[in-house]
């Protein structure tokens, strides 16, 4: 793929196994990376289940969330999530979207997510909720276009975790390993606020604060590199890749 080394081609599609390994995708979902070369353009694999993504699935779109090569193989349909947050977030280099099952709850009711423990800083600024019907009325549910793309782009604002109102949720980071790190940990804070709530019978929970979350995610961009390593070597020993 010109202009992008294979070991980045091959983080990508090891990324997809990842989230997959962690339980935060199943058959559904995918992660993209803004083209390192070419800003205007992201890396995303071809509409596959994400445990079986290989390098040589990775399929190059361009600003309008479309294949570059006019013979590429079937994109997903809600590549456009991915394209138009590129566009809205320049400081935004890589995107996961789920449906990991403890996270979708947050966004069918008023429980607000919380940062529950350090790893999960980057959610005490606040988790938006993207509700698809206040735009566009009774749909699929599905951001099937550039204009529904936009809409998410706007309520995800400056954060980096929005969640979609009965549909799953996006994890935006300033390095693919970043936004890997930020999706696991969405869904493991999201179970441990779950747990919490039952032992606090509802009550309220001493989560982290704003301040907390700003100051505690800054060692999170180098010491959450220790977590992508392993997940990566687990990828590598299982793939050759």
């Amino acid at each position: 793929m010109q202009h992008v080394s294979d070991n980045i081609i091959a983080d990508l599609a090891a990324a997809a196994r990842i989230l997959a390994a962690r339980g935060v995708v199943d058959g559904f979902g995918h992660v993209s990376m803004r083209h390192p070369s070419a800003p205007d353009r992201f890396l995303m694999s071809r509409a596959l289940a994400p445990a079986l993504v290989t390098p040589e699935d990775i399929v190059v779109y361009g600003s309008d969330s479309e294949a570059v090569e006019t013979t590429a193989p079937k994109g997903f349909l809600e590549r456009y999530i991915h394209g138009e947050i590129y566009r809205a977030r320049p400081d935004i280099c890589a995107v996961v979207h789920s449906h990991s099952p403890s996270v979708i709850p947050f966004g069918v009711t008023d429980t607000p997510m919380q940062a529950m423990f350090h790893n999960a800083a980057f959610l005490a600024q606040g988790v938006p909720v993207f509700d698809i019907s206040d735009r566009f009325g009774a749909t699929d549910m599905l951001i099937c276009d550039c204009t529904k793309g936009v809409a998410l782009a706007e309520a995800l604002g400056d954060k980096d975790v929005a969640l979609m109102r009965a549909h799953g949720s996006i994890a935006c980071g300033p390095t693919l390993q970043t936004a890997v790190f930020r999706a696991v940990y969405t869904e493991v804070s999201a179970r441990i606020q779950h747990w919490s709530h039952a032992l606090a019978g509802g009550g309220p929970l001493a989560a982290l604060s704003p301040e907390e979350g700003a100051l505690a995610d800054q060692p999170n961009q180098t010491a959450g590199l220790r977590a992508w390593d392993l997940w990566r070597q687990e990828i590598r020993a299982e793939t050759g890749w």
